[in-house]
């Protein structure tokens, strides 16, 4: 999903020196929007990407002298043009990228971790990255998370103008890119945390939701009455299992507004006592699998509220538990960033 999440994870599980190389402005059309960001460590690993593979190699090689003089660098590609001699042999992006490489020093990449800590804990963080004059230094750092630690070196305040960014942004969302605040030229990006999706149902036919959803990048909780089915055993690509009936396990979960939830028991009572315990709570979303008549059904109502996503999933004629589990990310993901979306469908 956000390519900042595998950077982050790359610099806490590595004790490598290495550059950080982040997209901060786009003229025109790319394959990446503003805040895509790339880790480049000594040796040569990397994790995440700048583009579909066009740009990598050069910054990789980039990164290095950046590395031996610990020094940002700010470079720019024409994706412009379309002959194999121009950045990406033909690509034909038709946009101009501007990228930032940045060494990752101990004091730098102990901010990092404080950014990783703050997602961990589901908090939304803002930074405000320093543009004019010298681009080198921790000095040029701003951090600060919703709940108000603000990390980095930046000695300036706290401008109301920053406040506002912080709090204003709609969920998952926040413009990244240049501006200027109070005549300095900054560069914002909005970090969030990885979108929780709580999966009720751990049957057979959950194995590909779970497993997709994890490589789009949301945080997977599946919880089932049945602990055979509800394992690492079963499902061992999800991140937390919790067992027990719905009646113990809603409370458990602290489910909020960010959150992403799908129904799939195959249980008609367990599917009714999960929608009446959730009919309160702030989701995200929520989808409902299984035909339109048999939700009516659950909800004992004449039609469907407009927060509840029913039949599941984008309706793209899929058929059997991947394809169906692809329909049903793909609409998460259209909510995530477009809000819901418009949907035509047949019982």
């Amino acid at each position: 999903m956000e390519s900042y999440h595998a950077v982050l994870e790359a610099i806490a599980s590595s004790h490598e020196q290495g550059v950080l190389a982040t997209i901060i402005h786009i003229d025109g059309s790319a394959y990446q929007k503003e805040g895509a960001c790339m880790w480049i460590s000594e040796s040569g690993r990397t994790a995440g990407l700048l583009s579909g593979g066009c740009l990598e190699e050069t910054i990789a090689i980039q990164a290095k002298d950046v590395l031996q003089h610990q020094q940002a660098h700010m470079t720019t590609f024409d994706m412009r043009q379309e002959d194999d001699s121009s950045w990406g042999q033909g690509a034909g992006c038709n946009g101009i990228i501007q990228v930032l490489l940045e060494p990752v020093t101990a004091e730098m990449r102990a901010d990092w971790l404080a950014v990783k800590a703050c997602l961990d804990r589901g908090e939304h963080v803002l930074l405000a990255r320093k543009l004019d004059g010298e681009t080198s230094g921790r000095e040029n750092f701003f951090f600060c998370s919703e709940s108000g630690r603000r990390f980095g070196g930046f000695c300036g305040e706290m401008t109301p103008k920053l406040r506002s960014l912080l709090d204003s942004a709609p969920l998952f969302q926040g413009k990244n890119g240049i501006c200027i605040i109070d005549g300095v030229q900054f560069y914002i990006q909005h970090y969030w945390p990885k979108p929780r999706l709580v999966i009720f149902g751990a049957n057979p036919d959950a194995k590909p939701l779970v497993s997709f959803a994890k490589q789009a990048g949301f945080f997977i909780v599946v919880t089932d009455w049945r602990p055979a089915l509800c394992s690492k055993e079963h499902l061992p690509d999800a991140d937390e299992w919790v067992v027990g009936f719905p009646s113990k396990t809603v409370p458990q979960l602290g489910l909020n507004v960010r959150d992403f939830v799908v129904i799939m028991t195959h249980h008609f009572q367990r599917d009714q006592e999960i929608i009446a315990l959730l009919r309160d709570q702030p989701l995200f979303y929520l989808g409902v699998l299984g035909p339109k008549r048999r939700t009516v059904r659950l909800l004992s109502a004449s039609e469907i509220p407009s927060w509840i996503h029913s039949p599941v999933g984008l309706a793209i004629g899929a058929r059997g538990p991947e394809e169906i589990a692809i329909s049903i990310i793909a609409e998460m993901i259209s909510v995530l960033r477009n809000g819901p979306a418009s949907k035509k469908k047949t019982t």
